[in-house]
């Protein structure tokens, strides 16, 4: 008898008996290699009926003891037979389908709401110990995006905004990756990590005692500094990747744990693909990590795999079984890689998750990590249902220390400085997340905004584009006005944006905060080396004649200009070629081009992105430009993105923590 066969059996009995009452489950294949035993072993055929039967009452047995395990075989061979003949009798008209019924297998009695412990951290900060708190990988999984890589000057730029906007713990870099993310995370931690009211400035390290060393050496100068270490615990990331077993995956825990402790006061765990690691050894090896001196067990869904009921469960599951876990915080990390990175976190944070890993924008690997923003507006708005299920008294009370009055501008930064465009419909920050079309929505937004929102854009420091200054505004009132609106620049950067703001107020007759938004922006991503620079950029086109360009740059190694004049299909094809003809010029591929409209009008600012790479190199780079001329600002940005490729061209590949062997 074949697992399929098997598994339509137990399907059978499913659909027919008890109808009214039964629970959806489905057979691992532990459990339906046993009962094939079971049934070779009897001798004699079986009625289907009571086979089917037989097998629902012992699987309902099994199940209460694994508590929804998820498969363990994941990857093996076993599991592949068996899944493949179950999505074939999915496809068919007696195949199974999962009930519609909102029953659970889970009878176990509800935990009550956990008790969180104010750390060294919450005392000195006086942050609420009752919270839950933000853990920003913007900087470390967020900067994995392709394209998005970023200097060391704009790892910091966005670290001082995160700290603004209130993060608790900001994961500033993989330190062993190159020494230029090393020098990143070092900045941060002596500069965002002893400002006053300090966040946690935090470095990931592989379980390995050298990767741990070089992280304390990055992080130690921050008033609180923590070691993020983990290891893979799923079979088929220890059988294929890690080639360990089990036993040597939890002595590495205990050893790695142990010595990071040594080091570091602040400990935090992650057992990287914990939601398809089986559960009774992730209990173990979270145990481990705490007896070793883990101060924070994170349960990261590295691939983005598992649904909010099974999360839920398995923080419960956790809360259970793993020794010491109600002395230490529990955290959450999560990829969106099924859409449900937010509502995963969201259900992790009812059943006792304080810790919450994510990005602005939700950017990251692949779909991306679960995005900050929606994570923080979803606990304000409903700040009465979650502060009911956390057992805390006041049903008004915030949820985090996050400045909601930040939000908008600190993801208008990230994706400047990292290319990432975000979304028109994209939740909270998107551009049209408080925009209506539809005329009942607009006539019922004019009678009272809360017929068709639910939070006024406001509250995320939103502001409508008004005028700020002019062009007879001096100095002065330029560096008042940047700091009314919240802008924190140092005096080069400063400088630089004052001249680009001038020469913009010659050409526009009112300057509004969004274009300041964009020359401020503009400025920082200017900030480095510059191997090449934008002297002058000449077009002729129009539908009678062949666009041609020239184009002038500063060769700042050879120390001249150059100039070359290129045909092409319009004028940005010709200046990027002429561009690309230049001495000295990487040779690139042009893999994307973006132009956004930053104001209305037409004299409004145009903001160019393109992503260009190596022709030898696997590296995507992006380079960004606002300018009134749009050819202009398409040759900056193209400029400014093939100054970041000579950056980078200089360092060997940064390593990948995750994917990339130990040395």
């Amino acid at each position: 008898m074949t697992l399929a066969t098997l598994t339509y059996i137990h399907s059978c009995s499913v659909r027919n008996e008890r109808s009214n009452t039964f629970m959806a489950f489905h057979a691992t294949p532990s459990i339906l290699h046993s009962k094939q035993g079971l049934l070779e072993n009897i001798g004699k055929p079986l009625s289907i009926d009571r086979t089917a039967f037989s097998m629902r009452r012992s699987c309902f047995v099994e199940n209460q003891l694994h508590k929804r395990r998820l498969v363990q075989s994941w990857g093996n061979k076993e599991y592949t037979k068996a899944a493949n003949g179950f999505r074939s009798l999915q496809g068919s008209n007696n195949g199974y389908k999962e009930s519609s019924s909102s029953h659970s297998w889970d009878d176990e009695p509800p935990l009550p709401p956990p008790i969180w412990k104010p750390t060294k951290h919450d005392l000195v900060t006086g942050r609420d110990p009752t919270r839950v708190k933000f853990f920003d990988t913007t900087l470390r999984d967020g900067e994995q995006s392709p394209g998005a890589t970023l200097t060391g000057e704009e790892k910091l730029v966005i670290a001082r905004q995160l700290a603004k906007l209130g993060v608790d713990i900001i994961e500033a870099g993989f330190p062993v990756a190159s020494n230029g993310d090393f020098e990143a995370v070092r900045n941060i931690a002596r500069t965002v990590g002893t400002r006053e009211n300090p966040p946690i400035i935090c470095g990931l390290a592989r379980a390995v005692e050298s990767d741990i060393a070089r992280c304390w050496e990055a992080v130690k100068d921050a008033a609180f500094a923590r070691i993020h270490t983990f290891i893979a615990t799923s079979d088929i990331h220890m059988e294929h990747k890690l080639k360990k077993s089990r036993s040597q995956v939890l002595e590495t825990v205990t050893r790695t744990v142990q010595y990071a402790k040594s080091l570091c006061e602040d400990i935090e765990f992650s057992a990287e693909d914990a939601t398809r690691s089986d559960p009774e050894f992730l209990y173990e090896v979270f145990s481990r990590a705490i007896e070793a001196g883990a101060t924070t067990i994170n349960v990261p869904d590295t691939v983005g795999y598992t649904t909010p009921a099974e999360f839920g469960s398995l923080m419960r599951g956790i809360r259970r079984n793993v020794r010491g876990i109600e002395n230490v915080c529990l955290s959450v990390h999560g990829h969106d890689d099924l859409g449900l990175a937010v509502s995963n976190f969201l259900s992790a944070i009812e059943n006792g998750a304080q810790q919450v890993e994510c990005t602005v924008n939700g950017i990251g690997e692949r779909a991306g990590n679960a995005s900050l923003e929606e994570i923080v507006m979803a606990l304000y708005v409903r700040r009465q249902y979650y502060n009911n299920k956390l057992g805390r008294p006041d049903p008004n009370a915030l949820l985090t220390c996050v400045d909601t009055q930040e939000i908008w501008k600190t993801s208008k930064l990230v994706s400047n400085l990292t290319g990432m465009i975000v979304q028109p419909n994209k939740a909270i920050v998107g551009s049209n997340a408080f925009a209506h079309e539809s005329g009942i929505h607009q006539d019922g937004i004019l009678k009272n905004r809360l017929t068709y929102e639910i939070m006024d854009a406001r509250l995320i420091g939103m502001q409508e584009n008004q005028l700020v200054l002019g062009k007879h505004s001096g100095r002065h009132a330029f560096r008042k006005r940047l700091g009314e609106l919240g802008f924190d620049l140092t005096e080069d950067e400063l400088n630089r944006a004052f001249v680009r703001f001038k020469e913009l107020a010659d050409k526009k007759k009112e300057v509004t905060l969004w274009d300041l938004e964009s020359i401020v922006n503009d400025e920082v991503r200017l900030q480095g080396t510059e191997y090449l620079k934008l002297e002058r950029v000449q077009v002729q086109c129009g539908d009678k004649l062949i666009s041609t360009a020239t184009v002038t740059i500063m060769h700042m190694e050879l120390s001249r200009e150059l100039t070359a004049v290129s045909i092409g299909t319009g004028p940005v094809d010709a200046a990027f070629k002429a561009l690309n003809s230049i001495e000295g010029v990487p040779k690139v591929v042009l893999q994307e081009y973006m132009v956004n409209s930053i104001t209305q009008g037409i004299d409004a600012l145009g903001e160019v992105t393109v992503r260009i790479r190596g022709e030898t190199d696997s590296r995507s780079f992006i380079g960004s430009a606002a300018n009134t001329d749009i050819v202009v600002a398409s040759v900056q940005a193209y400029v400014n993105a093939l100054n970041r490729l000579a950056r980078y061209a200089q360092y060997p590949k940064s390593v990948h923590p995750q994917k990339d062997a130990v040395v």
